[in-house]
């Protein structure tokens, strides 16, 4: 007997120490959506773009955490996308904080990555392995 798929999705969550600063980011640099923020003070949103969602979520004040690009540059997220180099241009011209410009992998991945506020890496990156050679 086949079972009918049950996971639909996921979205990460990001611990940040400022929901409204990183709210901000996403928005304002990345092109997310922020369509609310909950609490009282604000803690907790979730950015929305292309259907994908990233879950914001502040710590108390004085909590101390680490992002997963403090373990060497290692990413905490990974986004497939369409086009790395559009979407860099898009992310550049917004004053994102790009980390390093779209390059090609030897895992057949074009990708760059941005750091968020809080210093989480975030990669975008898309697949070559049918890439024609120049």
């Amino acid at each position: 007997m086949t079972s009918a798929p049950q996971m639909r999705g996921l979205a990460p969550v990001l611990l940040v120490s400022d929901v409204q600063k990183a709210a901000a980011y996403f928005r304002d640099a990345l092109g997310f959506a922020i369509p609310q923020i909950w609490g009282d003070p604000p803690r907790f949103t979730i950015a929305n773009r292309d259907g994908l969602q990233v879950m914001l979520n502040q710590v108390e004040s004085g909590d101390v955490f680490s992002p997963n690009g403090d373990y060497d540059g290692r990413y905490d997220i990974y986004f497939w996308v369409q086009d790395a180099d559009a979407l860099h241009a898009e992310f550049s011209g917004k004053g994102a904080d790009v980390v390093c410009a779209p390059s090609d992998e030897p895992y057949m991945m074009r990708e760059f990555s941005v750091r968020d506020p809080d210093g989480h890496l975030l990669a975008f990156g898309h697949d070559i392995s049918n890439a024609s050679p120049n």
